[in-house]
């Protein structure tokens, strides 16, 4: 059980760094000196004081660049590569109990992959805003992209299963929205044809 619950911890933290990089490790570090989780072999290093002073400053300035017009864009062009390494580390420094060859297969297919799928949400939701409202909207995806970091990364260190299977229940549901919306509608009859 406690495989599947560090594999669940990985996951859920390495989709919340699809919503803001450092958020994330932040909240890692901080559970890494408190006791509340024990990161893999040679991983040890992020729940320590220099870390954890790396992170806060790297989540500070991460957080105020976001807020910046036309900023934000230009930092989801280095946020998208940044966000999926990100989440193959965090994932690959919480498979504990797995061979290597395991654990870095999955951290970048699972890691990276939900890393990948949350950041790629994010910048079409920003492309959007940025379009239909010139930017004007944009600090209102921030602060929400902000929020879904720090509930998700909290609500996955609480509980990493739930967090989880809530995650898989939303993309489940969104995909589903987005089939029903991108389905070929049917074309009026033609007349004469039963």
């Amino acid at each position: 059980m406690e495989t599947i619950a560090s594999i669940c911890l990985g996951i859920g933290l390495s989709a919340a760094c699809g919503f803001r990089v450092f958020v994330p490790l932040l909240m890692m570090s901080l559970a890494g000196l408190s006791g509340h989780i024990y990161p893999a072999p040679g991983f040890e290093w992020i729940g320590s004081y220099p870390a954890l002073v790396a992170f806060s400053v790297a989540t500070c300035l991460e957080i105020a660049a976001y807020y910046i017009p036309w900023v934000d864009h230009l930092l989801d062009t280095i946020a998208s590569p940044a966000a999926v390494i990100a989440g193959i580390l965090v994932s690959a420094s919480l498979f504990t109990d797995v061979s290597p060859f395991l654990r870095w297969t999955l951290a970048i297919i699972a890691g990276g992959g939900a890393a990948g799928l949350v950041q790629g949400t994010t910048v079409m939701a920003r492309g959007a805003s940025g379009i239909s409202t010139a930017g004007l909207a944009n600090p209102i995806v921030s602060t929400v992209e902000l929020a879904g970091a720090i509930l998700t990364s909290l609500l996955t260190l609480i509980a990493p299963v739930l967090a989880v299977l809530l995650m898989a229940m939303l993309l489940l549901v969104l995909g589903l929205k987005w089939f029903r919306s991108h389905r070929p509608q049917p074309g009026p009859a033609k007349p004469g044809i039963p």
